[in-house]
């Protein structure tokens, strides 16, 4: 298995519960996180040497990447897996699949790119190196038969993972949050890349939310790796350790997302992750400016955040690039706490939501595997 970033670690530690189910016996290796390490995976990578974002993000790092790939697909047909799992990651693993493939390593793709978002090429690489695909959207299983791809629909696994009701004052208690408080989750993302872009316009925004509302609460759930940078960008912005206001946490997303009132976030998994936990929110993104242009002449919808796509609407604002500046990532998130009419309509259509990517997916998804390896 291959999982390269936090996100895809999630996805893929989920996966591993239902093939440990179904073989006790399993041994899983490649590359991953701490939630599939959890599972007894072994990672002869850590998953975060391939969380990189962006063409400019991605050349930098270029030589490194395409040399551990090379060393792992070495290794693997040297090993001989009764089958490889590439979770998400499209760039590093299709190409390692189609290698796989081609030597007769039986390939499961789990999270179908997003070709009815941008890069629509990619469908052709798709054919060539997945023998299955696991498809979290229920559209996408039609998109793909389209072009001869073999795919089932198995949910979302978050959708599962995540109440339909969210506890927030259980989070909220443990997080140690005032129970009546009006808490706001700053979610700057999981890259190195993304801390880079993101988190000081986050902390800026937040200061300015705090000078109009002195009584937020601000959580901010963190990489481990990375929660000295962002401790530091924090302090820079006036937020100075032990002066209240805001904590950084110890990953403990899910428990932040629970017990905040609006989320102001990364766009990325964590948009869908809060619409699970009926959040409101406000998207935001920020990248190398090249890479922004070359993504966008890919771009095939109105919208870059998951909520805003799967709802085919507006539901919730979007703010990039230069306009996901302090000012009006405060204003965005204030005008939010303002609205309460809005966020009871918003948390009905999270609902309806939630209930369309709620399945068994473990399940599901370990069946398909399953036939792809006695197959």
């Amino acid at each position: 298995m291959v999982a390269g970033e936090a996100s895809g670690d999630l996805l893929a530690g989920l996966l591993l519960d239902g093939l440990r189910a179904r073989w006790p016996g399993m041994h899983a290796a490649g590359i991953g996180g701490a939630q599939m390490a959890q599972r007894g995976f072994e990672a002869w990578w850590p998953a975060d040497k391939l969380a990189v974002r962006g063409y400019v993000e991605v050349l930098r790092h270029y030589r490194e990447i395409v040399g551990i790939r090379a060393s792992l697909r070495e290794r693997l047909l040297r090993e001989r897996p009764d089958v490889f799992i590439g979770v998400d990651a499209p760039d590093f693993n299709l190409d390692l699949e189609a290698s796989l493939r081609s030597a007769g390593v039986p390939t499961v793709h789990f999270v179908c790119p997003s070709i009815w978002a941008w890069r629509a090429d990619r469908v052709e690489k798709i054919r060539r190196s997945a023998d299955h695909v696991l498809c979290i959207f229920p559209f996408e299983p039609a998109l793909l038969a389209r072009h001869g791809i073999s795919a089932s629909y198995v949910g979302h696994p978050l959708a599962q993972v995540i109440p339909l009701q969210p506890d927030r004052g259980a989070a909220r208690a443990a997080l140690g949050l005032d129970a009546d408080a009006t808490v706001v989750a700053l979610l700057p993302g999981s890259r190195q890349s993304e801390i880079h872009y993101l988190a000081r316009r986050f902390f800026e925004a937040a200061a300015l939310i705090r000078q109009t509302r002195p009584d937020v609460q601000l959580v901010v759930p963190a990489v481990p790796a990375l929660k000295t940078q962002l401790e530091a960008m924090a302090a820079a912005a006036g937020f100075a350790p032990g002066t209240g206001g805001l904590q950084i946490l110890s990953g403990q997303s899910h428990p932040a997302l629970a017990a905040c009132d609006v989320t102001l976030v990364a766009s990325g998994t964590a948009t869908l992750e809060a619409a699970l936990f009926k959040r409101p929110m406000v998207i935001a993104y920020n990248m190398n400016w090249l890479s922004w242009q070359l993504m966008r002449r890919q771009q095939l919808q109105p919208w870059v955040g998951l909520p805003n796509i799967l709802c085919e609407d507006s539901v919730v604002p979007e703010l990039l690039q230069q306009a996901a500046h302090p000012r009006a990532l405060a204003d965005a998130v204030l005008l939010w706490l303002a609205s309460p009419g809005k966020i009871a309509a918003l948390q009905q259509r999270f609902t309806r939501l939630h209930e369309e990517l709620r399945r068994d997916t473990s399940r599901l998804a370990t069946d398909a595997i399953q036939k792809i390896i006695e197959g």
